[in-house]
């Protein structure tokens, strides 16, 4: 029989049912793992076990520990990668959704309904209206011609063309522009009985921009001139023209049928083509605005579409962004820049011969009383200022003091 003996208290017993910590490092795990099976290490206590457990279980534990920590370490990993993948859809949202609606909104915003004024803008409309006849009249000279462009007498009759000096040789003097003088004034005096001679002979883009000290040439005949180009013959002006062949070797002092390019030929008694004309009459207007935009409101008789009441709309409604660009629809001076509860920003371009423009609801303006602008000027910025229902330009036009339907006047 085998007897065990105790040495010390009872309290020194060691206690046979193992305390496993779990806060190893991978290093204690590694380092318990290799260690060499001998009867040395059988004696040594590890983690609270008694001197006589066997050596074979450190290893065995260490392993179950190992998984047990990959498996962890694993499980970790993944939740990570989805709380990751969470945050970027989150991120997402919040970026897409706004950018939708603000898109939608824009697009809504941009394409307005038509404009709609109550009863009691009609002083307010009244007093433009009026600001817009006097404008009209300020210091400007009508000239005294037809819409073909001929000089009319006293008595309004068309001035004789009889003075057209067919087999004679053109000849040119100077002319210096002076206070009151107008295109016709300017032919009257120089018997010639259609002012498309001296636009043409002086390449005047609009006769509103003649100015003082100007200096003009002015052909002993009516007529027109002419820039050769590749393929042209006399025959071909000719035909052009209405003028024979003879009457323009006369008139150019000519002596063969060879056409240099370039050279300039005078036509005797020839006009300007109706377009070109009235363009530089300053009686054909482009569109204010180059860029995309929906006509909203035609000129004219509507009804309002709250009340039913019926109104008349003095000008177009061109819906587009703000802050779109706007030009002048022709050359001419700024007569005021303002504001009007009705129109917001607005303003209000001279053309001359009676004819004046009126752009409303500008988020800004940016030209200035008494600037000249032509049709490349940007004169303001598209907005929805003063009574408006969104972004759009209001445009009018005035000839004489009264309105006139600009999609009569306007061209692309």
């Amino acid at each position: 029989m085998e007897i065990i003996s105790f040495v010390g208290s009872s309290s020194a017993v060691k206690k046979t049912s193992p305390e496993i910590s779990f806060n190893f490092s991978r290093i204690q795990k590694k380092a318990l793992t290799n260690r060499p099976l001998n009867s040395s290490s059988s004696s040594t206590s590890v983690s609270g076990y008694s001197s006589f457990a066997p050596s074979l279980a450190q290893p065995a534990i260490a392993l179950a520990l190992d998984k047990a920590y990959a498996k962890t370490e694993r499980q970790f990993t993944l939740v990570g990668i989805t709380k990751i993948l969470s945050i970027i859809v989150l991120f997402a949202v919040l970026v897409t959704v706004p950018y939708t609606i603000f898109n939608l909104l824009s697009f809504l915003e941009n394409h307005t309904t038509p404009l709609v004024f109550d009863g009691s803008s009609n002083y307010e409309i009244e007093t433009l209206s009026s600001a817009m006849s006097r404008f009209a009249m300020d210091g400007v000279l009508t000239d005294n011609v037809d819409e073909n462009g001929n000089v009319l007498a006293d008595d309004g009759s068309i001035l004789s063309a009889s003075n057209i000096k067919f087999g004679e040789a053109v000849t040119f003097q100077t002319y210096t522009v002076k206070s009151g003088d107008s295109i016709s004034t300017i032919s009257r005096k120089f018997g010639l009985s259609n002012i498309s001679t001296l636009i043409a002979v002086n390449d005047i883009s609009n006769v509103r921009t003649l100015w003082l000290g100007q200096k003009l040439r002015i052909p002993s005949t009516d007529g027109v001139v002419h820039k050769v180009v590749a393929g042209d013959s006399l025959n071909s002006l000719s035909v052009k023209y209405h003028v024979s062949v003879e009457e323009i070797l006369d008139a150019n002092d000519l002596d063969s049928d060879s056409l240099a390019k370039g050279r300039e030929l005078f036509i005797p008694g020839a006009k300007m083509d109706s377009t070109s004309l009235r363009k530089a009459m300053g009686e054909l207007f482009t569109y204010p605005i180059k860029a995309s935009w929906r006509l909203t409101s035609k000129f004219g008789p509507r009804s309002d579409p709250f009340t039913g009441v019926a109104s008349n709309h003095t000008g177009i409604d061109m819906a587009c962004p703000t802050g779109t660009p706007i030009r002048a629809a022709m050359s001419g001076r700024v007569a005021y820049v303002g504001w009007s509860n009705i129109f917001g920003n607005y303003m209000i371009i001279n053309h001359g011969n009676g004819y004046q423009t009126l752009y409303g609801h500008m988020s800004q303006t940016l030209a200035k009383k008494g600037q000249s602008v032509d049709q490349n000027t940007k004169i303001g910025l598209v907005g929805s200022t003063g009574y408006s229902t969104g972004p759009h330009l209001h445009f009018t036009v005035y000839k004489n003091g009264n309105l006139v339907d600009p999609l009569t006047l306007l061209k692309r």
